[in-house]
C-alpha cells in the first residue's frame, strides 16, 4: 500500500472539476487503488476520499466513520431524506470550512471490491460523507454548496 498525493483546489481545481468514469472491470489495479485510498485517507485524518482526489478519474470512493469502513465502486444515491446543516471540510480544500445542508439519511447502491451489489444507508456524518464524496465524482466541491448567512 502507498500514501498517494491529494490533489488540492489550489493546485489543480480544473482536474477536481472533471467527471469521473465508471469502473467497467474490478482489476487488481482497482483493488490496489482502494487499499491506497484507505491508507491515504487515514494518513490525512479524513473520513472520506474519492479517486479523483488522488488523481484517478474513476468512480471509486472510500469512507470511514465510527460505523466502519465503506468501499464503493460506481456508487449512486438511490434514496435520501431529512435535512442536516453542519460544518464541512475537505482534504482537497485544506484549512477551509463551511456550513452546508445535506440530507440526514442517504442510501447508496454500489459495487464492493468483490463486484457484489451492496446498499448502505447512512445517517448523520455517514450520510453527509456519502453525499460529499459522490459529489466529487461529478466534479462538485463542498465549497459549491456552502450556505450564505442569509440562507441560515
Amino acid at each position: 500500500m502507498a500514501i498517494l498525493n491529494i490533489v488540492t483546489k489550489s493546485s489543480n481545481e480544473e482536474f477536481l472539476r472533471k467527471k469521473s468514469r465508471e469502473v467497467t472491470e474490478i482489476t487488481p489495479r482497482i483493488l490496489t487503488l482502494l487499499d491506497d485510498m484507505v491508507e491515504t485517507m487515514r494518513y490525512a485524518n479524513g473520513c472520506g476520499l474519492a479517486a479523483v482526489q488522488v488523481g484517478v478519474l474513476r468512480r471509486v470512493v472510500v469512507i470511514e466513520t465510527e460505523e466502519g469502513l465503506f468501499e464503493f465502486i460506481n456508487p449512486k444515491i438511490i434514496a435520501k431524506s431529512g435535512l442536516q446543516k453542519s460544518e464541512e471540510g475537505c482534504l482537497s480544500v485544506p484549512g477551509e470550512w463551511g456550513m452546508t445542508k445535506r440530507p440526514e439519511h442517504v442510501t447508496v447502491r454500489a459495487l464492493n471490491r468483490n463486484g457484489e451489489v451492496i446498499e448502505v444507508t447512512g445517517h448523520g456524518l455517514l450520510a453527509k460523507a456519502m453525499c460529499h464524496e459522490l459529489d466529487h465524482l461529478d466534479g462538485i466541491l463542498y465549497t459549491d454548496k456552502v450556505i450564505k448567512d442569509e440562507e441560515n
